[in-house]
């Protein structure tokens, strides 16, 4: 606004007539008055091109079998590519399971330059990721939280360093573990509040978990279907040994259901899946029937070419504690404990 000291600015065109010459000479140049147009928003020469494709899914089926359908022009090894440097997000979160099922509607987002930023280390992949949970990977000899005795890198410890550089004030909880020597997925909350909701829920929100075994001898059952359960109760000794027993008064249920993939004289590959999650409870109840795990010098078992404990975590499936969805993830089986097996076949 002008104070009133200040004289207003006064804009005047002389009305008298000037030849052309004079106007050249004695106009100043100014800046003509157009209209403005708007035009189309140009990228330059060296800007990159859209690097996203966004791909909607019109009814329920696996990840792999939609973007096959989808990405003509890419092979399976391309596509197998983007999703394990994940480069495939759905609601912003990367996905890398090939037999994820999608939903109806959903947005699957496909990103041709560099995958999204994530945790890189060769002892623990991270699966599945959102503001809520983690789902990782673990490889055999990675210790799951530290221990009075030991205090070296854990799974908790490489986790809580990635999600301190995404902000300083993050944090991660164990929601469960694995044996140290046992390789597979985990769980991990993002918050207190979803760790508590997922362990003081574990009976009602884990609907499977399924493990892979090498164990020692041909497993048979009784009927020679190679399908069983074992049923026995589990405690603990002051030197951390735990005991199975038939004896419901002398410690926790534990129920294992298995079943025998492929066997020879020496060595049988059997898939086992949990009813309850008791400490060592795989590795105790194989033991306590005659068959203790390939590698498991703690509970029976023998040194191998494998050098490790056969055993792999590579089903879980639970229920979000948070959006109520159904979440289910699966590993490969370790080609080792296939080979070990089949070359004892004769």
């Amino acid at each position: 606004m002008q104070s009133k000291s200040q004289p207003k600015r006064k804009v005047f065109f002389s009305a008298v007539k000037k030849t052309d010459a004079y106007k050249a000479k004695n106009q100043p140049k100014l800046k003509k008055e157009v209209p403005e147009v708007k035009s189309p928003k140009v990228q330059p020469k060296n800007s990159k091109k859209r690097s996203v494709s966004i791909l909607t899914v019109a009814e329920p089926m696996e990840l792999m079998t939609f973007l096959v359908n989808n990405l003509k022009d890419q092979s399976r090894t391309t596509i197998k590519s983007l999703l394990s440097h994940q480069q495939v997000t759905i609601k912003k979160q990367v996905i890398r399971q090939y037999n994820y099922q999608l939903k109806a509607g959903e947005e699957v987002n496909i990103h041709w330059g560099k995958g999204q930023t994530t945790l890189k280390d060769p002892q623990l992949k991270i699966i599945f990721e959102d503001k809520y949970l983690i789902v990782v990977e673990k490889a055999a000899g990675l210790l799951s939280i530290a221990t009075q005795k030991e205090r070296i890198r854990t799974a908790y410890s490489i986790l809580s360093e990635y999600v301190k550089q995404q902000h300083p004030g993050n944090k991660i909880f164990v929601v469960h573990r694995l044996d140290r020597d046992t390789s597979g997925l985990m769980l991990f909350a993002k918050n207190q509040d979803v760790q508590y909701e997922m362990q003081s829920n574990w009976k009602y929100a884990v609907n499977q978990r399924k493990y892979t075994a090498v164990v020692e001898g041909k497993l048979e059952t009784g009927d020679g279907s190679g399908i069983g359960t074992i049923k026995s109760y589990l405690w603990e000794s002051k030197a951390l040994i735990v005991y199975s027993s038939p004896n419901p008064e002398d410690g926790q249920e534990a129920i294992t259901h298995y079943k025998v993939i492929k066997s020879s004289n020496e060595y049988s590959l059997v898939e086992l899946e949990l009813e309850t999650g008791r400490k060592n409870q795989i590795r105790v109840q194989m033991n306590s029937i005659g068959y203790p795990l390939v590698g498991d010098l703690k509970y029976g078992g023998h040194p191998s070419i494998l050098k490790r404990l056969a055993l792999h975590a590579n089903v879980l499936s639970f229920t979000h504690p948070v959006t109520g969805e159904m979440h289910a993830f699966e590993t490969p089986v370790p080609a080792a404990f296939v080979s070990l097996v089949e070359k004892s076949i004769y």
